[in-house]
């Protein structure tokens, strides 16, 4: 459906207003996809009882057990005070345990509990059928071109940016 006000380059769903072609806009393309994909998986996982920053820190020291703090709130762009309160909330569900750091002091590490390693077990489920709806279409090929892509845009965005200046 198209709305009347937009130009005969948008479209509407109910959902998000999207350009109808990738070039036009490859930016709001893919925040676009993102935020879907972050809606979604919220509406999913709240019926296991969960929600997504928290199912991204289960996710994380599933991957990267026993980081700190301070390296978890950096792999998720947040604040350590933020991360905070999550892990807090975890560590009352059970999920997740600090542990002192015995090369400092000041520093907690992370571990998923037994219990954490479930929840993921069981939310691995929720995730991988909303990558098949949204990859819906595609075929195997295609999706592991996207992939691809993706991880060369991630790579081209993780380098350190240049110094330019500009006078």
């Amino acid at each position: 459906m198209i709305a009347p006000y937009a130009s005969n380059r948008l479209a509407y769903n109910k959902h998000s207003y999207y350009v109808l072609s990738m070039s036009d806009d490859l930016g709001f393309l893919l925040g676009d996809a993102a935020r879907l994909l972050r809606r979604s998986f919220d509406e999913r996982a709240r019926v296991m009882g969960v929600t997504r920053p928290q199912w991204r820190v289960l996710a994380l020291l599933k991957r990267f057990d026993g980081s700190t703090q301070v390296t978890v709130a950096d792999m998720l762009d947040v604040e350590p005070i933020t991360l905070g309160r999550m892990v807090d909330r975890l560590q009352d569900a059970g999920l997740v345990e600090r542990r002192a750091d015995p090369a400092d002091r000041r520093s907690w590490r992370l571990h998923l509990t037994p219990a954490g390693e479930e929840k993921i077990e069981a939310l691995r489920p929720t995730a991988l059928a909303l990558f098949d709806d949204a990859l819906a279409g595609l075929d195997a090929a295609k999706r592991l071109e996207l992939e691809a892509m993706l991880n060369i845009i991630r790579a081209n965005l993780t380098r350190k940016p240049l110094d330019v200046s500009h006078g």
